[in-house]
Order: C-alpha cells, then sequence, then structure tokens
C-alpha cells in the first residue's frame, strides 16, 4: 500500500510519532503543506490519501484511477466529495472522539480564567497595581467559584460530555439543551427556556444550516448579565457582531473563543481588535493537545489495517 499525507503540518510540531504509521504500508510520503494545484500531481498512482483539510472533489477524486482510500485526519469530511468518492469506489474513514479531554479541558480553562478575572490580574500586576497595594492581596475584581453555578451545554455528544464531567467534579450544576429543530425530552430542554437560567454556555454542537447564528442577539439578550459564553465548536454558531455588541453593551460578563467564523482569520476580524480582560480568544488550539493529536495518527493506522483482508472496518463513512 502506498500512503501519501497531504498536509502533515495540521498535526503540529514534530513531537507525535509516526512509526506505527510508518509500519502500516509500504512507503508513505509526508507533506506538509498542499496548494489545490498540487494534489493530483501528489497523489497519482496512490492507493491511500491521508488529509485533514485539503479538499479532494470530484474534479480531483476523478483525475486518481489508482486512490483507493481516504484517511481523514480529523472529524469533519465536508472537504472531501462523498458521493464522487463513493461513485469511484474510493472508501472514506475519519477520526473521532480523539480531542474529548483535550477540548474539555480546554473549556474548563476558559471557565476558571473568566471566573477568577485571571487577566484582569494579570494586567493589574503588569501595570505595578499589586505592588502599589495598602495590603498584601488585591480585591479589585470579583472572583467567582464554579461550583454550585450552573452550565448549559448546546451539543450533547462526546465533547459535551466530556465537559459535562469535568464541570460535575466542580461541583457544577447541569442542563441539556434539546437539539436545535427536536422537541425537548429525556432530560433535554428547549434553548430558550435553559439560556435564563444557565451561568456559563458552552457550545458544542456542529455548525449546520440550523446551528448558523444559533446564538445571535436575542439569544444573548436571554443569558443572565452575569454570564459568561464558551465556544469551542464552530465559529459560525455564535454570531461575532452580536457577541461583541453584547461584551460592550455588558449584556454577558465574558466569553472564551477557540473559533472564529473565518480560520485563518484577517489581521482586520472585528473580534481581534477587541481588547477587554472579559474576552478569551485562543487561535483553535482546544482541540490540539499531544495527545490528541497522537490519538489522531494511532487512528489512521487503526483504519490502514482495517483494509488489510481479515480485519473488521473501522469508521468507514
Amino acid at each position: 500500500m502506498q500512503a501519501v499525507m497531504l498536509d502533515a503540518a495540521t498535526l503540529g510540531p514534530e513531537d507525535l510519532d509516526f512509526s506505527h504509521l510508518q509500519a502500516a504500508v509500504d512507503s508513505l510520503r509526508c507533506y506538509q503543506h498542499t496548494q489545490p494545484d498540487e494534489v493530483v500531481e501528489r497523489l497519482a498512482n496512490t492507493h491511500i490519501a491521508l488529509v485533514n483539510k485539503v479538499v479532494l472533489d470530484a474534479a480531483r477524486l476523478s483525475q486518481l484511477p489508482q486512490l483507493k482510500h481516504i484517511i481523514v485526519l480529523a472529524t469533519g469530511v465536508n472537504n472531501i466529495d462523498l458521493q464522487a468518492a463513493s461513485k469511484l469506489g474510493i472508501s472514506v474513514q475519519n477520526c473521532q472522539a480523539y480531542g474529548v479531554d483535550s477540548v474539555a479541558q480546554h473549556c474548563l480553562m476558559m471557565m476558571l480564567s473568566l471566573s477568577t478575572k485571571m487577566l484582569n490580574y494579570r494586567s493589574a500586576i503588569n501595570n505595578g497595581d499589586w505592588s502599589r497595594s495598602a495590603q498584601f492581596c488585591m480585591l479589585d475584581y470579583p472572583i467567582e467559584s464554579l461550583a454550585g453555578k450552573t452550565l448549559g451545554i448546546v451539543g450533547y455528544g462526546d465533547l459535551g460530555k466530556g465537559v459535562a464531567n469535568l464541570a460535575g467534579a466542580f461541583g457544577m450544576t447541569i442542563l441539556i439543551a434539546a437539539r436545535q429543530g427536536q422537541e425537548p425530552s429525556h432530560g433535554r430542554m428547549a434553548l430558550s427556556n435553559m439560556l435564563p437560567q444557565v451561568d456559563i454556555l458552552s457550545i458544542h454542537c456542529p455548525l449546520t444550516q440550523t446551528t448558523t447564528n444559533l446564538i445571535d442577539w436575542p439569544q444573548l439578550c436571554a443569558l443572565p448579565n452575569t454570564a459568561l459564553l464558551i465556544n469551542c465548536a464552530r465559529g459560525g454558531i455564535v454570531n461575532e457582531p452580536a457577541l461583541i455588541r453584547a461584551l460592550d453593551e455588558g449584556q454577558i460578563a465574558g466569553a472564551g473563543v477557540d473559533v472564529l467564523t473565518k480560520e485563518p482569520p484577517p489581521k482586520d476580524h472585528p473580534l481581534l481588535a477587541v481588547q477587554r480582560d472579559n474576552l478569551i480568544i485562543t487561535p483553535h488550539t482546544a482541540w490540539a493537545s499531544r495527545q490528541a493529536r497522537q490519538a489522531i495518527l494511532n487512528q489512521a493506522v487503526e483504519n490502514l489495517m482495517s483494509l488489510i483482508p481479515g480485519q473488521a472496518v473501522v469508521r468507514q463513512l
């Protein structure tokens, strides 16, 4: 089996073990980045393509008669034309649930940083305020404990459950929103009913037509003005101009955002221009612990092994 990885740089620095992946194929060629006009040439005469975000559409796939398998080094497969792949006899497999622990701890980090006013106090220390303090500690910015707070979760799959487990260990009460377009049932409540009750809202649903701008100005206004918003899902779920307005007008107390509508964002992205201690922006790194990135490679090996006759097929789409 000849395999080519088109965008190895998306797995981060050279801190991962590729040995099992290399052993699973006859040959493995890795490219750090691949431009659209390089795809066909690099995959020519190749049986297996490993990709993260490189687009494999019908036009490109039709030019690759030797290609038999695509392994996506992520959960989302929107960069693959699945219908074209099926018609051409190309199997597609993805990786799943590799970043649950990483995303969950990132969400809790944001909740803790905002609740403890971490950025406020860091700025105060840098400005010399602690050195000028009349007492041993600074109490300029009120700190809140997570214990006893209510966490509302939108999207209760593996990631949402992972966050709920950690939040429960902190003594938080968990509310779960019903899926958009479905009736509340089995412990899930309508989003409109949940929003006024939560101290922190954490987003973990996929970005679809029904979830685009799911959290807009009316939903932000429905939250208590002491509430925090955490989005480690997809940028388009939260309306960004509405979020900026909510922060500017004190409609919510703070926000932690790991995703933006356009990534990488332009330098003049409106959210990047917001200089507030109650806004944390991270560059889509919630998923990216070393353990999570290694898990992607390990799952890729499992998927490769499933292609061998007699092995069980896993994660086939």
